[in-house]
């Protein structure tokens, strides 16, 4: 009976010491502290073109410069624009001064010059019908015909019309120009205005800006060829924001969340360490691309995943292989706050 004990516990200190171990070896693989994720470096690219169609004046730019948001790029000739713009600030000033002449109304002498015409023209109409009265007092004496009569009297409708007439027009004057009008004038000027400014951002677009900052990639036109908005003059990588592409098992995907803290290694600096932080996970899932470095299976799904990097010195390059190493067990709010200086 002691000899089967003795051969019974090295026996059971073995079967414990396997358990302890399987255990340490399962725990080891679902405590992990670090998740290590494999991508490409990856930037925004813009096609940059001009909102006319004209001749390019001038590049002032190479491939390779860095370029800041705002700076000058290129020009288009901009003569025909400049002569467009000249010909609408005439037009604007010329309506604004019938703006300004209708809205000050008639003046003294206007109103005076009116005033005249209509006592002449009332004068007149008196003498016609003092006219026409004698011929009718002198027509029972015969001493003037029957057409003679009539003539004079229709001369006399004549003038007193006439002078009625050249009295509502000294009325107008008075009152000076029609609400209305001025209504039309104000109107035609908003029109003369807008056309200035349309003339003014036709030959800003004669412009080309940087939208943001980055690197000049490449010069696809050159100075004289014909430019369309349609046509890309330049490209430009941006600079900000660059990131990693990289893909995260399916197995491992509710242990990171947008937000967490990473630190990214290339090979072109080994001894490197660029932060940066996880900015986007896929809803979405995919079959693992070929592309992609990984120990699993290549039928596992797999979710695509941003992870943003500081590159203030610009060693990132676009399609640069790079590994990325992201701490588990983070708390999202600490993690947020650690951000590249360009960030904060």
């Amino acid at each position: 009976m002691k000899k089967r004990a003795l051969v019974m516990a090295p026996l059971l200190v073995l079967l414990i010491a396997g358990f302890v171990f399987f255990d340490w070896q399962q725990d080891g693989d679902n405590n992990a502290k670090e998740l290590t994720l494999y991508g490409n470096v990856e930037i925004r690219e813009v096609q940059l073109t001009m909102n006319a169609s004209e001749h390019i004046a001038e590049i002032l730019v190479q491939e390779g410069d860095r370029v800041q948001k705002g700076q000058l790029l290129a020009t288009l000739h901009t003569e025909l624009l400049e002569a467009q713009l000249t010909e609408a600030q005439a037009l604007l000033e010329a309506q604004q001064q019938v703006v300004s002449r209708l809205k000050a109304g008639s003046r003294q002498q206007e109103i005076a010059k009116a005033n005249a015409e209509y006592l002449a023209a009332k004068s007149e109409a008196k003498t016609a019908r003092d006219t026409a009265k004698r011929l009718q007092k002198l027509r029972p004496k015969k001493l003037a015909s029957a057409d003679e009569v009539e003539i004079a009297q229709a001369k006399a409708d004549a003038a007193t019309a006439h002078a009625e007439a050249i009295r509502q027009v000294w009325l107008l004057v008075v009152e000076g120009p029609r609400k209305e009008d001025i209504a039309l004038a104000e109107a035609m000027l908003k029109a003369k205005q807008a056309a200035v400014r349309l003339a003014q951002q036709h030959l800003q677009d004669a412009k080309l800006l940087s939208p943001s900052n980055g690197v000049i990639r490449n010069r696809i036109l050159e100075q004289g060829d014909m430019v369309t908005p349609q046509s890309a003059i330049l490209t430009l990588a941006l600079v900000d924001p660059v990131w990693v592409r990289a893909y995260l098992p399916e197995t491992e995907l509710g242990k990171v969340a947008a937000g967490f803290n990473a630190e990214i290694i290339s090979d072109s600096f080994p001894d490197k360490r660029y932060q940066g932080w996880v900015g986007y996970i896929s809803p979405t899932a995919e079959f693992t691309p070929k592309n992609v470095q990984t120990s699993e299976l290549r039928t596992r799904l797999v979710y695509s995943v941003r992870i943003y990097a500081c590159n203030n010195e610009n060693e990132l390059r676009l399609g640069m292989p790079v590994t990325v190493k992201i701490p588990l067990k983070q708390h999202i709010d600490s993690a947020t706050s650690n951000r590249c200086n360009a960030d904060q």
